[in-house]
């Protein structure tokens, strides 16, 4: 387990994530996370929402259905 401080950051609140943290993450400086609630009731820091990924899947899908009217659109 890793502790966490939260810290005063202008007039928000931000964590300060260690740099094992950050690298077991996989993410760095500028990158996206994402707090989800977890099955236990807890909630999960990760660099990957299911929710996001699934409606990014579920717009390539219509792209790709509709690719030609896309095209035809965009002209």
């Amino acid at each position: 387990m890793i502790a966490l401080k939260l810290t005063q950051i202008g007039n928000s609140v931000g964590l300060v994530l260690p740099k094992e943290a950050l690298a077991k993450l996989g993410v760095g400086k500028g990158d996206t996370v994402y707090l989800t609630d977890a099955p236990d009731g807890g909630q999960v820091i990760s660099p990957y929402d299911p929710e996001v990924a699934r409606q990014i899947a579920l717009g390539e899908e219509i792209m790709d259905e509709y690719r030609d009217t896309l095209r035809a659109l965009a002209r």
